[in-house]
C-alpha cells in the first residue's frame, strides 16, 4: 500500500508548524507516529516529507511500541530534569574525536599567514568551503558548518575592511600635526584666514548610479545606466573645495577639465575675492592647510608657481602647512565639509553641472556648516613643465622645522 500524495501533503504541512515547538527526540516520536498512522510505506513517507533517516523514524517506532526504553530520559525526568538522548548517545564533538582540527584551522585561517608559501589558501578568499577542503586535505573529514561553528568558537567572525591605516607613519608626523595647530592659532588670534583645502572625487555627470539611499515613493526608484562608461557622460565634475576652518564656511569650484595645479590654486583664488576678502578686508596673510599630494602636493613646482603669482596679485603672504604623507584624513576639509557634501547628494544621479552644483550648496548641518560653490569652465591642461628659471624667482622662504612642508611664499610686488 502506498501513502496518497493528498496525505503526504497534510504530513507535510503538520511538520512544518510543529517543527519550531519539538525538540530533537519529540520530532522523532512524531514522526515515528505519523508513520505508524499512515500504515504500510509509512516510515519511507514520512522520511521524504521530513528529511529524518529511516533509521531515526524507526527507532521512535520501536520507542512507541515498548521495545526499546529511553532509560536516560525516564531517569532525568525523575530528577527534575529532562534528556534528548540517553547518556552517551549522539555524534561526539568533532574536537574530541579530531583534536588536531582546531590547530590546523587557526593556522589556515590565521591572517599572518596570507602570503606564506607553504599555507594551501595564500591566494585565495577563506571561505568555509575552503576551510573544509583545506582541512580534507589535511586529513580531517569536516564539512563547511562545522568549520564554521569551530571559526565561532575560535573566536573568528566575518569581517569587512576598515579604512584607518594610510601607509607608515613619518617620525615627525606627531610633531607636524602640532606644528599646523599652534599655527593656525596663532593666526586665528591676528584675525588672519586660516584655510584647508582639497580636491574631492571626481564624478561623472549623466544617468549614473550614485552610492546611498534616498527616500522615494515606493516602486519609483532613480533609473541609471547599467554600465558607468565615460563616453555616455554628459561631462565630469572635478569639486575643489576651500574650508574656513574658524567660519565654518566652504567654497567649492566645480571643474570640468583636469584637476591640476593651477586648477586648485584658481579655485583659491575665487575663494578670496568672492568670500575672502569680504571678510577679512585687513588680512596681510593666509594660511593654507593642505595634503602632501595630488594637484596641491608639496613637491608640485606648478602649485608653488601658482601660489606665487596668487601672492603677487592679492598682496597676502600665503603660508601654507602640508600633513605629513599618509595622514590626508586629518585635513579638516575631509570631515567637516567633504563628507557632509556626500552624504547630501547620497542616492541622487548627479545627472547635470546645476545639480552638483545645487547639491553642494544645499548641504548644511546643525553647527552652521554653509558652502558657496561655482562653475569653473576653464581649461587646465596636464603635462606643464615648470623650468628651474622661474623656480628661482620664486620669493619662497621655507620654516626650520621640515621646510619641505612648512613654507611662506610672500609677493614679489606689493599691491592690491
Amino acid at each position: 500500500m502506498r501513502v496518497s500524495f493528498e496525505a503526504m501533503e497534510g504530513m507535510k504541512q503538520r511538520y512544518k508548524a510543529m517543527f519550531s515547538h519539538l525538540d530533537e527526540r519529540q520530532r522523532r516520536l512524531w514522526c515515528a507516529a505519523e508513520a505508524q498512522a499512515a500504515g504500510r510505506g509509512g516510515v519511507s513517507a514520512v522520511a521524504r516529507v521530513t528529511g529524518l533517516s529511516r533509521q531515526t523514524i524507526t527507532q521512535g517506532l520501536h520507542v512507541l511500541a515498548g521495545s526499546e526504553s529511553e532509560q536516560g530520559a525516564a531517569s532525568a525526568a525523575r530528577v527534575g530534569k529532562r534528556r534528548i538522548r540517553a547518556p552517551g548517545a549522539g555524534r561526539k564533538p568533532i574536537i574530541e574525536k579530531d583534536p588536531l582540527v582546531l590547530t590546523d584551522l587557526d593556522a589556515l585561517v590565521d591572517p599572518v599567514t596570507r602570503g606564506d608559501p607553504q599555507s594551501p589558501l595564500r591566494w585565495t578568499c577563506k571561505s568555509t568551503a575552503q576551510l573544509a577542503a583545506a582541512l580534507r586535505r589535511r586529513g580531517h573529514p569536516i564539512g563547511p558548518r562545522t568549520v564554521a561553528k569551530l571559526l565561532h568558537g575560535l573566536d573568528y567572525s566575518l569581517q569587512s575592511n576598515r579604512k584607518i591605516r594610510e601607509g607608515s607613519d613619518h617620525p615627525d608626523r606627531n610633531a607636524q600635526f602640532q606644528h599646523i595647530s599652534k599655527r593656525a592659532t596663532d593666526f586665528s588670534k591676528s584675525g588672519e584666514p586660516v584655510v584647508s583645502v582639497d580636491a574631492k572625487k571626481k564624478e561623472l555627470v549623466g544617468q549614473f548610479r550614485n552610492g546611498g539611499r534616498e527616500w522615494r515613493p515606493r516602486g519609483v526608484p532613480f533609473e541609471v545606466n547599467v554600465h558607468d562608461f565615460p563616453d555616455d557622460a554628459v561631462g565630469k565634475a572635478i569639486p575643489y573645495g576651500v574650508y574656513d576652518i574658524y567660519r565654518n564656511e566652504g567654497w567649492v569650484s566645480v571643474g570640468i577639465d583636469h584637476n591640476t595645479a593651477d586648477f586648485a590654486v584658481a579655485s583659491i583664488r575665487s575663494w578670496w575675492y568672492e568670500v575672502g576678502r569680504v571678510a577679512y578686508p585687513e588680512a596681510s596673510a593666509l594660511l593654507i592647510t593642505a595634503d602632501c599630494g595630488g594637484s596641491n602636493g608639496n613637491r608640485s613646482r606648478a602649485w608653488k608657481v601658482g601660489l606665487q603669482r596668487l601672492a603677487d596679485e592679492t598682496g597676502l603672504a600665503i603660508n601654507v602647512c602640508h600633513f605629513p604623507p599618509g595622514t590626508s584624513k586629518w585635513n579638516k576639509i575631509e570631515h567637516r565639509m567633504f563628507c557632509h557634501i556626500t552624504r547630501n547628494w547620497r542616492g541622487q544621479p548627479l545627472v547635470s553641472h546645476d545639480l552638483v552644483l545645487n547639491l553642494i550648496a544645499g548641504t548644511t548641518t546643525s553647527k552652521g556648516l554653509h558652502i558657496q560653490a561655482a562653475m569653473d569652465s576653464g581649461t587646465y591642461p596636464t603635462g606643464i613643465s615648470i623650468p628651474d628659471a622661474e623656480m628661482k624667482r620664486l620669493n619662497i622662504e621655507r620654516d626650520d622645522f621640515h621646510g619641505e612642508w612648512n613654507y611662506t611664499i610672500r609677493p614679489r610686488e606689493l599691491h592690491r
